[in-house]
């Protein structure tokens, strides 16, 4: 996993929105609500998202995994390492934590996600143009964060 696969899976969820926040997180957002975070630069954790509270408990028992920093009390949990969880399986853990977001968000916007009419908040155009920027930033951190790693 990294931050490109990440983005992938994410921004193949309807209405995602991706932005950088808080310095240099990567947050994948639905109707202006997080459901995923990635650092891209060397962090303790590589991945935090919300986790039902069944899964919670799961998730928190395996080695590399734990209650997400600030976010526990949500049921969010945190991945130490990129490996901590299988490609397939992260992927959907993601979809669970984009759909437990998105069904807590008002009905017309939910609907009008789900019938592609809008990005959550702000119109398609705007989340394509920050989408651009976005990907810009995050190559270019992860640029840096390989170059910082080489020397």
């Amino acid at each position: 996993m990294d931050a490109e696969w990440l983005r992938k899976v994410c921004l193949s969820f309807p209405g995602t929105t991706e932005q950088i926040q808080w310095g240099c997180d990567l947050v994948f957002k639905v109707g202006g609500k997080m459901y995923a975070v990635t650092p891209l630069e060397p962090a303790p954790v590589c991945l935090s998202f919300k986790a039902a509270p069944e899964k919670f408990a799961e998730l928190t028992e395996r080695q590399d995994i734990i209650p997400a920093p600030y976010l526990a009390r949500a049921q969010w949990v945190a991945l130490q390492t990129r490996d901590a969880i299988g490609g397939e399986e992260l992927a959907g853990l993601l979809r669970e934590s984009y759909e437990m977001i998105l069904t807590k968000l008002p009905k017309k916007m939910r609907e009008g996600i789900s019938s592609g009419k809008g990005a959550g908040l702000g119109t398609r155009g705007m989340t394509r143009q920050k989408s651009g920027q976005n990907q810009r930033a995050v190559k270019k951190m992860t640029g840096r964060r390989k170059s910082k790693a080489r020397g």
